[in-house]
């Protein structure tokens, strides 16, 4: 604790402990916003650098931090890959501790989970680039501003989205705690796009634009679906025990079927199904089931366009 101050400070040690006996007593209210005597918690920035390099798995040469070649694609890899597993088994790790301490559970192999988690998740990586590729070609072929899936790959926010919810839903579906959440929430933060790593998504997902595109935990997507920006997949209402207590992991988003299109705007709440080869128009607000087929669009409003004199 530094002494230094200039002569008209009113700064000195009994200040510096008044404020600090002050904020160690908030620290000491076990529902509060401090994790104090806990294990360590995973560490957001180490879970972020883990999933950048993932990403340079999925999409190698692309990142330029490594130089990709044919003759060393192993080597590079297979470098990547341990760096991976040997990162994320730790924070994995670390979460897994952090549930055991707040259930109070005994007995639990938090190293031996952890370890199984990273080597499937790991093992999936193969099939999570079928998945991308076919993002990329639903992107090509449903954008007319580009020609190019470099392009795609390199600068589009829908894909970085899309990309990281396949890597966050996977470690989702293995029951890992607050990793997959951090994974999302980050690519919340650089693209806007806000998809809990709970949404099933099926393969040629593209998100045009994608600001404001919002996807809850228990949507179910299917094939071929595109969303354009500021769509909302919410929860019309949540429901709650006798108590008032709202009961979690209840059905509650939308379900979207095959080759289904939803335009800028649009929001679909509760547990409805909006049939295969619809299309949900800009605005709409819909909250009930649409057969297959379907076109859904507002009442086209009344335009009012008045000249002003030169």
């Amino acid at each position: 604790m530094g002494s230094s101050r200039s002569p008209s400070s009113s700064w000195d040690a009994a200040v510096a402990a008044e404020i600090t006996g002050a904020l160690a007593e908030t620290y000491r209210d076990d529902m509060g916003i401090s994790h104090v005597d806990g294990g360590n918690m995973p560490q957001r920035d180490a879970v972020v650098a883990i999933l950048e390099k993932i990403l340079e798995i999925l999409f190698p040469g692309y990142t330029g931090r490594h130089l990709v070649t044919r003759a060393a694609l192993e080597f590079t890899t297979g470098d990547l890959v341990n760096a991976v597993y040997h990162g994320l088994a730790e924070q994995v790790r670390r979460a897994l501790a952090y549930r055991c301490q707040v259930e109070c559970c005994g007995g639990c192999d938090c190293v031996r989970q952890a370890d199984d988690a990273v080597i499937a998740l790991l093992r999936r990586l193969p099939a999570l680039r079928g998945l991308l590729k076919s993002d990329v070609q639903a992107a090509l072929d449903g954008d007319p501003a580009t020609s190019s899936t470099d392009e795609i790959i390199i600068a589009y926010p829908g894909l970085k989205a899309i990309a990281v919810h396949r890597v966050a839903h996977e470690l989702y579906r293995a029951g890992i705690p607050l990793i997959p959440r951090v994974m999302s929430e980050y690519a919340h933060t650089v693209t806007g796009i806000d998809i809990n790593p709970g949404a099933q998504i099926g393969g040629s997902f593209f998100i045009d634009h994608g600001t404001g595109v919002v996807i809850g935990e228990t949507a179910i997507l299917g094939e071929s679906v595109k969303i354009y920006q500021g769509v909302t997949l919410g929860a019309l209402s949540f429901p709650k025990d006798a108590c008032g207590r709202l009961i979690k992991g209840a059905k509650r988003h939308p379900n979207i079927e095959d080759r289904v299109t939803i335009y800028a705007g649009a929001t679909i709440l509760g547990d409805i199904t909006v049939g295969h080869d619809s299309v949900v128009g800009g605005n709409v607000w819909l909250t009930e089931s649409v057969e297959p087929f379907s076109r859904i669009t507002n009442a086209k409003p009344d335009l009012s366009i008045k000249q002003r004199r030169p």
